[in-house]
């Protein structure tokens, strides 16, 4: 209670009081550790459209080659594997909205991640369905937004108007047909987006259809320039 009291009044105290890594439990320690970083979250090559893996030398991978993706670039902090899905399920499945903060300290950590957010004129969480923010409380994407760049974060300005259905089990196409028509700008505000960049933040890519399916709705808005950033990404991209 008194940690979430202080963060509002004073949002940099916080990082500067001795914490816990949330992975090894070191004491005291930055809220993810650097030997956590180093050794579960080390940079990697990765496509600079889809944040898949990809060796060294290359830019893109074959598909965002065949087919570019609706993003101007794309930045991952870590692969979805352990122990990240289990502090992100802690975090957006069992309610404990205070590990944001270390997590948004790990997408800070990633390479390009701080250029990213300096450029961007708008910081725009992926919305949930209100059913969904009903079911869990708060929506995780904008609790990463709003600490990694608190005065540019606008969580109404990108709205989600249908429901669809569950993600999981769908190819990639099946995935980008469900969720047409997901997406649309708050109409009164929809203006704000024209010739500005924008950065999309969300908490795991696996497929990309649904950062893919506002990133068309921010191009058709005017939009100059799109990056999403993502806390972790799956390696499957179908």
């Amino acid at each position: 209670m008194f940690s979430h009291w202080i963060e509002r009044p004073f949002p940099g105290l916080l990082n500067r009081l001795p914490s816990q890594c949330v992975v090894c439990r070191a004491w005291p320690a930055q809220p993810v550790c650097d030997a956590c970083v180093a050794r579960f979250a080390p940079p990697t090559p990765r496509c600079a459209t889809c944040a898949l893996q990809v060796p060294d030398g290359v830019s893109r991978c074959g598909e965002c080659t065949r087919a570019p993706p609706p993003l101007d670039a794309c930045l991952a902090a870590c692969a979805y594997v352990w122990p990240w899905p289990e502090c992100i399920a802690e975090f957006k499945f069992r309610g404990d909205a205070g590990r944001a903060a270390p997590l948004a300290t790990l997408l800070r950590s990633a390479p390009w991640v701080e250029p990213a957010l300096e450029k961007a004129d708008i910081v725009l969480p992926m919305p949930l369905a209100p059913a969904r923010l009903r079911e869990r409380g708060f929506n995780q994407a904008h609790e990463l937004a709003r600490r990694l760049s608190p005065r540019k974060t606008d969580p109404t300005l990108l709205l989600r108007i249908r429901e669809t259905t569950a993600q999981s089990g769908l190819a990639r196409s099946e995935r980008l047909r469900n969720l047409r028509g997901a997406f649309a700008l708050e109409p009164l505000r929809a203006s704000a987006v024209r010739d500005r960049r924008v950065a999309l933040v969300d908490d795991v890519m696996t497929s990309g259809a649904s950062l893919f399916a506002a990133a068309e709705v921010l191009r058709a808005g005017g939009a100059s320039h799109i990056t999403a950033i993502v806390l972790a990404r799956t390696e499957a991209s179908g």
